[in-house]
């Protein structure tokens, strides 16, 4: 049997490879800041500790076969340091814990790597794993901590210290999660919505449950060793279905009105006039990636996890989205 050590076990991916791992017949630890009932009472060897801990990471990691490193900070108020220390610091621990122990490790990165130029390329161009990661917004600090953190993997398995992996998924949803569904519930509790240009683009996003799945299958495929995988197109849901859906999850119907593109990039821009006066530039990116998420198909391909690592995501909007938001609404 083997064992495997998940970090931010508690978190949404997290918490669904522990699901995956206990029904794919594996011994489980986590390691978390505190005890946590509901992983002990579903069999999880909980190792009180920090990731920032370098002995108790690797304490905690020994005669463990595969570490699952999944904890980050992915919003949060604060300035580059915040986003650094936890996601960077937190990764070397994971690499030094990985090489002492003699585990193999599977880092969750993010699509956030190939930064605003290099995943919207034209509409005939998704992006791959062969896609030149472009430049950065000095305050991209989610995106910079993460390439930053992978990179730390990646070279460690190529100078020969650790074998190591890593998955980037996109935006992530399902049960547990603390960050998109939360924000488009309070949006669609009301029972109206606006959607731009009809809705019809497809979002860039992933359930959790298949993230998880593609995250294991890469850390026991010998051939993702040093290489790192998009986990960013699990099934195509348009804007407006998923509005649908989520309000089946609400348990209620949301209105759905459509605007022109023009009339909501001139509100974008009266949006940032606004903010500015308070916090600067520094809500600029989020904007223009909220519009292009609104408005632009997903730009990402995941064939190279389909065919080398054999991932079929087996949970579909239709079921996953009312399911995220049920949970919400229960969770809330």
């Amino acid at each position: 049997m083997p064992t495997g050590l998940v970090t931010g076990a508690t978190g949404l991916v997290g918490s669904h490879i522990v699901e995956r791992l206990r029904a794919d017949g594996w011994s489980i630890r986590a390691l978390s800041r505190r005890p946590v009932a509901w992983l002990s009472d579903a069999g999880v060897d909980v190792r009180v500790g920090d990731v920032l801990d370098a002995d108790a990471f690797a304490g905690a990691a020994a005669g463990c076969d595969t570490i699952f490193h999944t904890v980050a900070v992915i919003t949060q108020r604060g300035d580059w340091e915040t986003y650094r220390r936890l996601n960077v610091d937190g990764t070397r621990n994971a690499v030094a814990a990985a090489e002492r122990s003699g585990a193999r490790l599977l880092h969750l990165s993010s699509a956030a790597v190939y930064g605003p130029s290099g995943r919207y390329r034209g509409p005939l161009e998704k992006t791959d794993e062969n896609t030149p990661l472009g430049a950065l917004p000095e305050s991209a600090f989610y995106a910079r901590s993460k390439r930053e953190s992978e990179a730390i993997v990646l070279e460690a398995h190529a100078a020969g210290r650790v074998w190591a992996t890593a998955v980037r998924p996109d935006v992530i949803y399902g049960p547990r999660d603390r960050q998109f569904v939360p924000r488009a519930a309070r949006l669609l509790r009301f029972g109206f919505a606006a959607v731009i240009g009809g809705g019809r683009s497809t979002l860039a996003m992933v359930q959790a449950g298949n993230v998880a799945d593609g995250a294991v299958l890469a850390a026991v495929s010998d051939a993702a060793g040093g290489r790192a995988y998009n986990l960013t197109n699990d099934f195509d849901v348009t804007v407006r279905d998923f509005i649908t859906l989520a309000g089946e999850g609400l348990g209620r119907r949301v209105h759905i009105a459509s605007i022109p593109k023009s009339v909501a990039r001139g509100a974008l821009g009266a949006v940032k006039a606004v903010t500015r006066l308070f916090a600067g530039n520094s809500l600029d990116l989020a904007l223009d990636s909220s519009l292009d998420m609104m408005t632009k198909d997903n730009p990402f391909t995941s064939d190279l996890a389909r065919r080398e690592l054999g991932w079929a995501p087996k949970i579909e909007p239709r079921v996953g989205i009312p399911e995220a938001f049920r949970w919400w609404l229960t969770h809330r």
